[in-house]
């Protein structure tokens, strides 16, 4: 999300700084050379440990400008300069632009590649259940990558259940407006593989709803990994707590209907009495 939420960065001869880093003058290079750009960067930096200026000049330029204004001349020496000085920047600029546009289609290549092959892993695991976490939740469902295998897949708002669910932008979650269940960045669940298609480079996974992870939730406490969702443990506690007031009133009534000669319900008491042995505490006699 943090990535998303930047520019991306581009290749460009004009030093603007690092906003983030706050830089005012700023290049990179890896060692070893992974990308074209990192080349002409090593070449410049050869140049002036050898006192001279490196310029590049390209066979052919084809990329057209980027339009970037420039600094109007106010002397016939200072516009000859100028014209020197955008002639010599043009191979740059077109440089900047073109390996740029490389690298944004090197990275979709690789993305798309990478992802043909999960589906491809993925097709044979069919029907089979991993415990994951939510990474992503957007309005028509959330994004699921597996513990083990680490591959993405959705869970479509249609399998959370049988009610609403509303999408929360400021805190990323969906959450269904009768129950209160949340699924939001960092939500453990447990999914099954229901469906894996290598054209569209997609897998569909499903709830499970008595996956282990389910059962260590339902009982109101944290899963391996994450926590439970507050709104159920709440609603967990407050069906124990309504219980356990049930029987207690079962077990006075049952009390109270035996010194006053009414009949009582044995069923009803045999229920509340260990309920009432559990909760009470014993008496010791004091010699």
């Amino acid at each position: 999300m943090l990535l998303r939420s930047m520019q991306q960065a581009i290749y460009t001869p004009f030093n603007s700084g690092h906003f983030g880093l706050a830089y005012g003058a700023y290049t990179h290079f890896t060692s070893p050379i992974r990308r074209y750009p990192d080349l002409l960067v090593h070449r410049v930096i050869k140049a002036l440990l050898g006192g001279r200026r490196y310029r590049f000049m390209p066979a052919e330029v084809s990329t057209p400008r980027t339009g970037r204004a420039r600094p109007k001349a106010v002397s016939v020496a200072g516009a000859a300069m100028a014209r020197a000085a955008d002639k010599e920047l043009q191979p740059w600029e077109a440089a900047g632009a073109h390996t740029s546009a490389c690298e944004r289609r090197a990275d979709e290549a690789s993305r798309d590649v990478e992802a043909w092959l999960k589906c491809r892993f993925m097709r044979d695991r069919l029907g089979e259940e991993f415990a994951g976490t939510v990474t992503a939740a957007v309005g028509f469902g959330v994004f699921v990558t597996l513990d083990e295998l680490h591959v993405e897949g959705l869970v479509h708002i249609t399998e959370l259940g049988g009610e609403y669910f509303r999408f929360d932008e400021v805190r990323q979650e969906l959450r269904g407006e009768r129950s209160g269940m949340r699924y939001g960045v960092g939500t453990r669940v447990r999914v099954q593989v229901s469906r894996v298609d290598l054209d569209a480079r997609r897998i569909d996974f499903r709830l499970v709803r008595e996956g282990p992870d389910e059962r260590l939730l339902a009982r109101g406490r944290p899963a391996v990994g994450g926590a439970a969702p507050a709104t159920q443990v709440l609603a967990e506690t407050l069906a124990a707590d309504r219980a356990v007031k049930a029987a207690t009133k079962r077990a006075r009534g049952a009390v109270a209907r035996k010194s006053v000669g009414q009949p009582v319900d044995a069923g009803a008491t045999r229920k509340a009495a260990p309920r009432a042995r559990k909760t009470a505490p014993r008496k010791r006699a004091v010699r």
